[in-house]
């Protein structure tokens, strides 16, 4: 590695599994100083500061609960504490669910817009203000190809992430002139731990729907974010990069719109689900 991240300090926010956990190793390759933040997945951020402390880098774990929105703030708070400031932020945490529009409730609203978009808000929002201190940094946040494209019974969740999309492009603007910037990455499928939670899921059939022919690893999205938060990207500003394999480029004429789910995504963290 190049150690083009050295000495700088990361909060990777929903680190303790996939793709945040992929993006903090990366960072801690890269030589960044990394806080990673989980709000279940204890064992699974301990595991991952224990890795990456053994290949000689500086990790520690910090727990939020971003079902309230409060505490993403302190979280922000917590890690430039313990690291002595903040130079990148990375809105990874968020959670899914599939249910029928019409079957929605306010709590499983409320959870899901909380955790996706709410604690994205207020963590940008501590952080951007650590970085205006110091003189500038860098802040990625994490859509998804689900702000582009519609899939039946996820519109709590598309909505959540055409939120960040927008808020990504407004937040840019307005802190620019501070020396901060801010992107976004909206990834299509990655293989992560809760796909194997929520029944049978034909990933080589999935792969074999994607021009590029596989599906991504956490560790390209992990790259991405080490070039965002590069002097290589100094240009990009407010945008949006899709990383897909493909997936929103091809012209559809799947009829799957019109068959049952049948997996079910939200056991666990979003009220009602089961």
């Amino acid at each position: 590695m190049s150690k083009q991240m050295l000495d700088k300090r990361v909060l990777v926010t929903g680190s303790g599994t996939g793709i945040g956990k992929g993006i903090a190793l990366e960072f801690a390759r890269e030589g960044a100083v990394v806080a990673l933040h989980y709000s279940h997945s204890e064992s699974g951020a301990q595991a991952t500061v224990d890795l990456i402390m053994k290949d000689g880098g500086r990790a520690q774990a910090f727990k939020a609960d971003f079902t309230h929105v409060e505490e993403a703030s302190k979280l922000v708070e917590d890690a430039t504490r313990a690291m002595g400031g903040l130079d990148i932020l990375v809105n990874n945490a968020g959670i899914t669910t599939n249910i029928p529009f019409e079957e929605v409730t306010i709590d499983q609203f409320n959870t899901v817009f909380n955790v996706n978009i709410g604690s994205m808000y207020f963590a940008s929002q501590a952080a951007a203000k650590v970085m205006a201190e110091q003189g500038g940094g860098v802040i990625i946040n994490l859509s998804s190809v689900h702000a582009f494209q519609g899939s039946i019974e996820h519109s709590i969740y598309a909505a959540t992430k055409g939120a960040i999309v927008a808020f990504t492009r407004e937040l840019a603007v307005e802190l620019a002139l501070k020396n901060i910037r801010v992107n976004c990455i909206a990834p299509g499928g990655v293989k992560v731990e809760n796909w194997n939670k929520v029944g049978e899921m034909d990933l080589d059939q999935q792969a074999r729907c994607l021009p590029v022919g596989f599906i991504a690893d956490p560790w390209d999205i992990g790259r991405l974010c080490i070039f965002l938060a590069s002097k290589e990207a100094r240009y990009i500003c407010g945008q949006t990069i899709v990383a897909d394999g493909g997936q929103i480029s091809i012209m559809s004429s799947s009829d799957a719109f019109r068959k049952p789910v049948e997996v079910q995504f939200g056991r666990g963290y979003v009220p009602g689900v089961k």
